[in-house]
């Protein structure tokens, strides 16, 4: 068991690296970090001397003045550094270096200043280091107007803002999870080597006006109409699965059908899908709770046809639950977010019928279900 400490957990890529290695039990043993603990040296030289990998996320890049900036990113290494050498902590540290180093801002400057000193402390006390020189992150959760252009631009059109094109150029990006599972494959295999800088390939080169036009797309077939736009690619699902991680789920859902009644009998489209993947049916009995699990990819819809269902979501690591209630007399659906546990149970005195999309085949080899109670 590798004993890992990420400082920065509680922001963007932290969050998701921590969430990320702690399906991998029997890989890691997460070490817990608060940002207090750059304020207070007893408790970070506590920390560094119960991990075997630091992965040194923890700086700012916004909100501050550009002198401000750099002088708070060096000071963070520098804390780090005074820790890891008061304890004498044999640990590897990966640090979080930016494809901006060679731009001429005080950001990417306190970046590779903060590299550089953290190879001489390696090289030093003879421990290993990663310097990590990664591109444009994006992905679910990020802080609009501060993580990523792919934030603010889901948010503002979400919410009836309109988004604005500062400078329209091209941008290299990473899905935050594929970063995570590089970061995880360095932690086991690269540790106790010196790396001085290690390029993490970005996966795709768009332009920002691509991207609005694609998250265009996606408010006015899937906000409005609730149809799952196509994805083409794996970019296409993640920057969807994306933009709806900033949906308020607890006033969205459950999204209704239109409901066509005459003599006959009723007629509702329960699927439309500019997409493949795979279309199943339930039925539940009474009191019969199914589910109990969260996705990292994989987009899911639950419609509910016949009978009463409650249906729960809960970030995962976190302990709010939402819930939901659906009647098949008024037929409607609740899409799965990626990262939140979810199940369904029938409420009612009779069989549920409920219908199932997802966005892919069941793979038994690359389920990407983990099983966890709401």
């Amino acid at each position: 068991m590798i004993k890992v400490g990420i400082t920065g957990q509680s922001g963007f890529i932290g969050t998701h690296l921590y969430n990320y290695l702690s399906l991998f039990k029997n890989d890691f043993t997460l070490i817990q970090f608060e940002d207090k603990y750059f304020e207070t040296s007893n408790l970070l030289a506590e920390f560094v001397s119960k991990c075997d990998v630091i992965i040194h996320l923890a700086a700012v890049n916004r909100h501050y003045d550009q002198e401000e900036i750099y002088s708070k990113n060096i000071e963070l290494v520098d804390k780090l550094i005074s820790a890891l050498s008061f304890t004498k902590s044999k640990v590897s540290v990966l640090f979080s270096s930016s494809t901006q180093e060679n731009r001429n801002n005080q950001y990417g400057r306190s970046k590779k200043e903060g590299r550089e000193k953290l190879i001489e402390w390696a090289k030093n006390y003879k421990n290993g280091f990663i310097g990590m020189v990664i591109p444009n992150v994006f992905g679910p959760f990020g802080k609009p107007f501060y993580n990523s252009v792919i934030s603010t631009f889901s948010y503002q059109l979400i919410n009836d803002e309109i988004p604005k094109i500062e400078i329209d150029a091209d941008l290299n990006l990473i899905y935050v999870t594929k970063l995570c599972e590089i970061i995880r494959t360095l932690i086991l295999n690269n540790t106790e080597k010196i790396i001085e800088e290690f390029i993490i390939p970005h996966t795709i080169t768009i332009r920002v006006s691509d991207i609005l036009e694609k998250l265009k797309v996606y408010k006015e077939n899937y906000i409005v109409s609730g149809i799952i736009p196509k994805l083409e690619t794996d970019f296409d699902r993640s920057l969807f699965n994306t933009f709806r991680s900033y949906i308020n789920y607890k006033t969205f859902y459950p999204f209704y059908y239109k409901k066509n009644e005459d003599e006959r009998g009723i007629f509702v489209e329960t699927m439309k899908l500019n997409i493949g993947g795979q279309v199943s049916y339930s039925t539940t009995k009474p009191g019969i709770t199914r589910g109990n699990h969260f996705h990292t990819r994989k987009i899911e819809r639950f419609a509910v046809i016949k009978g009463n269902a409650k249906i729960q979501l809960r970030k995962y690591n976190s302990d709010e639950i939402i819930e939901f209630i659906l009647n098949g007399n008024d037929p409607s659906f609740v899409d799965m977010p990626v990262w939140f546990t979810h199940n369904i149970t029938n409420i009612g005195d009779d069989d549920l019928i409920t219908f199932f999309w997802i966005n892919e085949f069941y793979n038994p080899e690359d389920t990407d279900t983990y099983f966890e109670k709401v």
